[in-house]
């Protein structure tokens, strides 16, 4: 099933990123990078050993935070909203709108879902289960959602502002921690103390290495680029429904790219 997963991701990221280069608009190769770096880490964590438990951790934060971060760093659906048509572009603005998705995106509720299943998963029986692949499948798209919902770029109607998403970080980063603590003095069942030590550290430090990562990219908001000086980073600019629209403008002036005398105006929307 990830594997699945995996190969559908690559394929429909690189037949959005042909889609735009036949426009003439192009789509940023460090974007696809991204994205492809963080399917081939979540490959790589999937098809490992877990049978030992530091092998384990290692696939943990591959799989739960590394390719999460790396993968929303590709901006799919920003992707997807630019390669796909006017309606069904519109259509899937007024998705991202619906409650479901508003609430399943919130930092709180993408955080208990990342968090919780793993302290659900690592102190409880379903610590055998952790390399099934639907559970691998859990990992992943939890952690997409919790980092999208942070520090994610991609058009997301109501997300709340820095201040909820820097309290929930706090919040996940405290949880994970306690987390690797308790799984140091109070191993699964099965796993030696001295495994269970040894994993419990690489959960802790590779942790705090992941979540300083996400960190700085928070702060990157906070704090942005001078004026005058084209930012980098723009996480936050006419606000997220104002980003949809602007989407779906783009998209618009995608429709008609083929038209004579309008391709340079919809390279200067689209930044190609």
């Amino acid at each position: 099933m990830i594997t699945a997963l995996l190969l559908g991701a690559a394929i429909a990221y690189g037949t959005a990123t042909a889609r735009l280069r036949r426009r003439g608009t192009g789509w940023p190769p460090g974007r696809a990078l991204a994205w492809y770096a963080g399917l081939a880490a979540a490959a790589a964590a999937g098809f490992g050993h877990h049978h030992d438990f530091r092998a384990h951790m290692s696939a943990h934060l591959l799989l739960g935070m590394g390719a999460p971060l790396l993968l929303v760093l590709g901006r799919p659906v920003t992707l997807l909203l630019r390669a796909l048509p006017v309606r069904p572009a519109r259509r899937v603005a007024r998705v991202l709108r619906t409650r479901p998705v508003r609430f399943l995106t919130h930092p709180v509720t993408a955080a208990v879902l990342d968090a919780g299943g793993l302290w659900l998963l690592s102190t409880t029986s379903l610590y055998a289960a952790m390399a099934h692949p639907l559970v691998q499948a859990h990992l992943l798209l939890a952690g997409y959602l919790f980092t999208a919902s942070i520090v994610g770029r991609d058009p997301a109607p109501h997300r709340p502002g820095p201040l909820t998403r820097g309290t929930v970080l706090l919040a996940f980063v405290a949880a994970h921690g306690i987390l690797a603590k308790h799984l140091f003095g109070h191993p699964p069942a099965g796993v030696p103390a001295a495994d269970a030590e040894a994993g419990a550290q690489i959960m802790y430090y590779g942790g705090d290495l992941l979540h300083l990562t996400v960190i700085v990219l928070f702060f990157r908001e906070l704090f942005p680029a001078p004026a005058g000086a084209r930012p980098a980073w723009r996480l936050v600019s006419a606000g997220p429904a104002g980003e949809l629209r602007d989407h779906a403008a783009r998209d618009s002036d995608a429709a008609v790219a083929d038209r004579p005398g309008e391709r340079g105006h919809v390279r200067r929307r689209l930044g190609g």
